[in-house]
């Protein structure tokens, strides 16, 4: 309700100032990048709450008027025109130094500095985000920023500008969870369906069986600006044992777990939904929270894992030169290319004796030329302090799993007394933390590359 009032008066105030703007304005060009500029720079200088709402909602309006061309110039101009105001940083800084050399003359001290020297552009953004949905769009026009970066590496300033607001406006403190289930709004459920980016649900049955039954959960986290807006969501299965593959888990006809036999609770989905947002945390905090409220409802669950893809691994075997493979393994690995190469009784065992060292190889020694993991979901639960806990041979026969995970998936294992001492191990030194089970496998390949040297 008090959501819905703040965001009533908002519309009133800004439909009054529009009513100002017309009054005093000619008709302009609302496609002009040029334009769109001037009007940015009466936005940053006017002092009128009715007039600057009305002026806000006006730049964000002409902004999607806009094409690419138009709003890659658009982006441009903020980056090397709305920087900080040089006369007074100038002024700041010669502040600075008399405060530093202890001349108390000056009445400027080392804040104004700080704030002399942030660009114009971020006042801009926050007079931006007062308009009637002014953080949905800027959070859409941080989509179409990303996009227009590769190749215009004049734009990263600029990002790091609208990143860093952004984050202060999404921090943890003003994210809400909410469950998913049958019962939710169905625009709340048609987004789930069409935001799932890990294993596609195909219809509205599909996403029934994933949150209806008694052993399924979904939460997600909502902010109160984008209220109908999940901006990132988390799929639960409980089980009784750690699984290894997903199929069996999504379906159609498989008996539910009864909730008192549960020991296991799965998060084999997470998904960002707003790319606009990229780059700005909610995965460690939502995970964490997420444990929790099972833990109180469901006091006998007492593993926490998820059963997650390896989207990288097969392009690191076809591409990377550092795969340590013989020649007689890489024309071996080349039958991964055959579609139904998982249902060769004698081929797959002979896959399984080379793929499986190496997906530990890969985890645990691949390194990107920065020395990061080249698995990005690796990263990203290896850093919240999870454990690498299992490695599953034909976890994922799907046409992408196998594409793109060469059927491999993972556990990750979040043991609670565990998580932040295995996060400040990979945080500060890049260890993984890894299951025995895992390690003998890479023991396995250490094996393997001996036996190379020596043949």
């Amino acid at each position: 309700m008090a959501n819905a009032f703040f965001s009533d008066l908002l519309s009133t105030i800004s439909e009054r100032g529009r009513t100002l703007l017309r009054r005093g304005s000619a008709a302009d060009d609302k496609q002009d990048p040029a334009e769109l500029v001037e009007l940015c720079e009466a936005l940053l200088s006017g002092r009128g709450e009715a007039s600057g709402t009305a002026m806000a909602r006006e730049v964000l309006d002409r902004y999607h008027q806009l094409d690419a061309a138009g709003r890659l110039l658009f982006f441009q101009t903020l980056a090397r025109d709305f920087g900080p105001d040089r006369a007074r940083l100038a002024q700041a800084i010669e502040g600075w130094r008399a405060e530093a050399n202890g001349d108390d003359s000056s009445d400027l001290d080392s804040s104004d500095l700080h704030f002399a020297s942030e660009p114009r552009r971020q006042e801009l953004i926050r007079r931006l985000n007062r308009a009637p949905d002014g953080t949905s769009d800027l959070v859409s026009m941080r989509s179409d920023l990303l996009s227009l970066m590769k190749g215009n590496k004049d734009l990263a300033a600029l990002d790091r500008d609208v990143s860093h607001l952004l984050s202060s406006w999404f921090n943890r403190g003003f994210l809400v969870l909410r469950r998913i289930d049958w019962s939710s709004p169905a625009n709340i459920l048609e987004k789930i369906i069409r935001y799932e980016a890990v294993h596609e649900i195909r219809d509205w049955d599909d996403l029934r069986r994933r949150i209806d039954p008694v052993d399924r959960r979904c939460y997600a986290f909502f902010h109160p600006a984008l209220a109908d807006e999940p901006l990132i969501f988390v799929e639960v299965a409980l089980t009784e044992t750690i699984p290894g593959a997903i199929a069996p888990l999504l379906a159609e006809e498989r008996e539910p777990v009864a909730v008192e036999r549960a020991r296991t609770a799965v998060f084999y989905s997470i998904s960002n939904t707003q790319r606009g947002l990229g780059g700005i945390t909610f995965g460690n905090f939502l995970i964490k929270q997420v444990v929790e409220e099972l833990r109180r409802e469901l006091p006998k669950l007492d593993t926490f894992v998820t059963l997650s893809p390896v989207p990288g691994f097969m392009q690191w075997l076809k591409e990377a030169e550092t795969v340590p493979v013989s020649d007689e393994d890489r024309t071996l690995l080349e039958s991964l290319d055959r579609p139904d190469w998982f249902d060769n009784a004698e081929l797959t065992p002979q896959l399984r004796a080379v793929v499986e060292p190496l997906a530990a190889y890969y985890f645990l020694k691949a390194r990107t030329p920065k020395g990061r993991m080249i698995d990005s979901v690796a990263r990203f639960h290896l850093g919240n302090g999870a454990r690498l806990e299992r490695i599953n041979w034909l976890g994922d026969l799907s046409p992408k799993g196998l594409r793109e995970s060469a059927g491999i998936m993972v556990n990750y294992l979040y043991r609670l007394d565990d998580i932040e001492k295995n996060h400040e191990a990979y945080a500060n030194n890049g260890e993984v933390i890894a299951s025995s089970a895992v390690k003998k496998l890479l023991k396995g390949e250490g094996r393997r590359l001996r036996d190379m040297r020596l043949t």
